[in-house]
């Protein structure tokens, strides 16, 4: 169901709009022509581009479509390898000549993950099977028996909680599970785990749901924590990227199968071979395609017995039956030595994965060919509480032990069908509940000031997580370089930016004092008392939008870059795509919905809450894994728009209002 809601999205979407419309909502860029740069990694690169500057969704990794008139029409499909203002650059494997001039882009979605996880549980391992029988409990998890206690870490400055989740990881027989709360350090705790696993003989594999988390942790293996005089070297531990070339950050690049076969000592063969191909393709069509008008029904064994005999049959001449001969020998030749490729290709990933202590790829890449019949001690999964149980079951089908590292008070898989919620439960959320003494809690965040963190530790971690000392009592004072003043900006200033809510001036002269003083690191903005305060839904939309609080978030950006701060600073979140769109029309400072922002961060965040109406409905605002992301993402400053009397008909919103009033950062905005 959620294969043919994904697909079905995509399929309405491009049948039901326009070119143009497609491309305002930032998937489709249209009038795009290309030119080839050359090849990587086995790909051909194109670069299109036209002259008029375009806005767009599709970004680098992206799966998109290429097509002339109708993109359901076309199957060339390409991975987005860069990407500016004026052009983007696709890796195809082929570039029909057509695909050069005047075509369209789509963002695409197919089923190759959906098909993954359909065949994995169709030939479900008794190690995936196993993980079920934790989940129905027809079966229960192993004590730990023997602990084995770690003497040595690599990262010297792994905290006590940190040290405890590896300890405990590397002793289980069955699996483990790590959670790890916003900031504190989930995917460097799980670095060093990958690494003491390897280090100890044991054959890793390290996945994730998302290629950036998969980089992440390559990343991490190769960069020493200790700082730069750390005699301490972890590029002793071989590793190989799988997946896509393309979709790997470019810092990776050098881990990735495709560029360990390029650079494999065997590969000077493929080289030779491909030039002997090439030779052997142009001495081949000198000669007579045997093509069904030619052939007359002959097999190529009957073509070249008669060659053999030189003679004629069924009206071809003898000649032509020659020369038909030398273009069957030829491409048997060509068929042979592309085999003899294979073979060799065959041998050097074999190699090269034989010889890999890590091997580190997508949950869904982890159902590549490449994978069957190597033989896995561990499997370590970060991400685990946004994948769903098809997902993750892929790799945890590849080893008997398995460790899950996520958080579970945050948001669970997008799932679009509303008839397949059932998968939004996770393993990791589950285990977790059932098995709670398999399970650890980083308890030291490394993100946010301790005023900030205060309330969500409370509301959702139920005050087990602690403040990091480095980052105790950061605060927008830290990075104010090139502050001004602090006056008030001058009216004339601010009217090109309030618009409809000119007579919010005199309120926004108090505010301006509390949004930049480093000391107040949280101010929620209650427009409970303006009588034009109310969401509005635009026809045919499925999302809800408020022009007063996109009003309200120009006005503060402003205020912010009046006073010094820069654009890459801040950060934008709401939990509706239209008053994303409708905010994002307004500037340049990023803004995304609250699942966008999931697992990132910004000196100061402001949240529009979007949701004001008589009935005092607040639709998903009810998820509080959605309110906890939210607030999780600033670490100086916090500021949050919404109108008090609507929101608070919700306990953990009622809270949030209390806790701010209590502290002085509950400011009524009203004229």
């Amino acid at each position: 169901m959620e294969r043919n809601a994904e697909i079905n999205s995509m399929i309405n979407e491009i049948r039901k709009l326009s070119p143009e419309k497609r491309e305002n909502i930032g998937r489709a860029i249209n009038n795009l022509s290309g030119k080839i740069l050359g090849k990587e990694l086995g790909f051909n690169l194109v670069k299109y581009g036209r002259k008029n500057p375009f806005e767009s969704k599709i970004n680098i990794g992206d799966l998109i479509l290429i097509s002339k008139c109708n993109p359901l029409n076309s199957n060339l499909t390409g991975i987005v390898t860069e990407k500016g203002k004026k052009f983007i650059v696709i890796a195809l494997e082929t570039v029909p000549p057509w695909a050069l001039k005047n075509v369209r882009i789509d963002l695409y979605a197919n089923d190759i993950t959906f098909r993954r996880m359909k065949e994995n549980l169709e030939n479900l391992t008794p190690y995936g099977q196993n993980a079920l029988k934790l989940l129905i409990k027809k079966d229960y998890p192993h004590n730990f028996g023997d602990f084995k206690p770690i003497h040595i870490f690599k990262d010297k400055k792994l905290n006590n909680s940190q040290k405890e989740a590896i300890s405990r990881s590397v002793s289980v027989k069955d699996f483990f599970l790590i959670h790890g709360p916003f900031g504190t350090g989930k995917t460097r705790t799980l670095v060093e785990l990958i690494y003491q696993e390897a280090k100890d003989g044991y054959k890793v594999l390290a996945t994730a749901e998302s290629n950036t988390a998969v980089d992440n942790l390559l990343e991490g293996l190769f960069t020493d924590n200790n700082g730069p005089n750390s005699p301490d070297n972890i590029n002793s531990i071989k590793c190989v990227r799988l997946g896509h070339p393309q979709r790997v950050s470019r810092k990776n690049i050098h881990h990735t199968l495709a560029y360990k076969v390029e650079n494999h000592h065997l590969n000077t063969k493929i080289i030779s071979l491909k030039e002997s191909i090439k030779k052997i393709i142009t001495e081949r069509d000198k000669n007579t395609k045997p093509s069904p008008g030619f052939r007359r029904g002959l097999s190529d064994t009957q073509i070249l017995m008669n060659a053999i005999k030189r003679k004629g049959s069924r009206g071809i001449s003898p000649n032509v039956m020659l020369s038909m001969a030398r273009w069957i020998e030829n491409k048997q030749k060509v068929d042979h030595a592309h085999q003899i490729i294979q073979d060799i290709e065959n041998d050097i990933i074999n190699d090269i994965l034989k010889k890999s202590q890590v091997i580190l790829c997508t949950n869904s890449s982890a159902a590549l060919e490449y994978l069957k019949g190597i033989k896995f001690n561990i499997v370590v999964i970060d991400e685990s509480s946004q994948a769903t149980i098809p997902s993750i079951l892929i790799p945890i089908s590849k080893a008997k032990r398995f460790v899950l590292a996520g958080d579970h008070r945050q948001l669970p898989p997008t799932i679009i069908s509303q008839k397949a919620r059932k998968l939004e439960k996770t393993l990791f959320e589950e285990l977790i509940n059932y098995y709670p003494q398999k399970s650890t809690i980083l308890n030291v965040q490394y993100r946010m000031n301790h005023f900030l963190m205060r309330f969500p530790n409370k509301e959702f971690y139920g005050g087990k997580l602690k403040t990091g000392e480095a980052v105790k009592n950061i605060s927008l004072q830290d990075i104010i370089f090139k502050k001004q003043n602090n006056d008030i900006i001058p009216q004339k200033d601010l009217k090109k930016v309030i618009g409809a809510c000119e007579k919010l001036y005199p309120q926004f002269q108090k505010i301006q004092k509390n949004l930049d003083n480093p000391d107040i690191p949280f101010l929620f903005l209650d427009t409970s008392q303006i009588e034009k305060r109310f969401e509005k839904r635009i026809k045919d939309s499925n999302s809800i939008q408020n022009p007063l609080e996109a009003d309200i978030v120009n006005i503060i950006i402003h205020i912010f870059l009046k006073s010094g701060f820069s654009q890459k600073e801040m950060g934008i979140i709401s939990p509706y795509h239209d008053q994303v769109n409708l905010i994002s029309s307004r500037t340049n400072i990023e803004v995304k919905t609250v699942d966008g922002y999931q697992g990132r961060e910004k000196d100061i965040i402001i949240i529009s809450t979007v949701r004001s109406n008589k009935n005092r409905q607040i639709g998903f605002l009810k998820d509080l894994r959605r309110l906890n992301v939210s607030l999780t993402r600033a670490r100086r400053k916090l500021i949050i728009i919404g109108d008090i009397s609507t929101l608070k008909v919700d306990q953990a919103y009622h809270n949030l209002i209390k806790n701010a009033e209590e502290n002085g950062c509950l400011m009524n905005i009203h004229f």
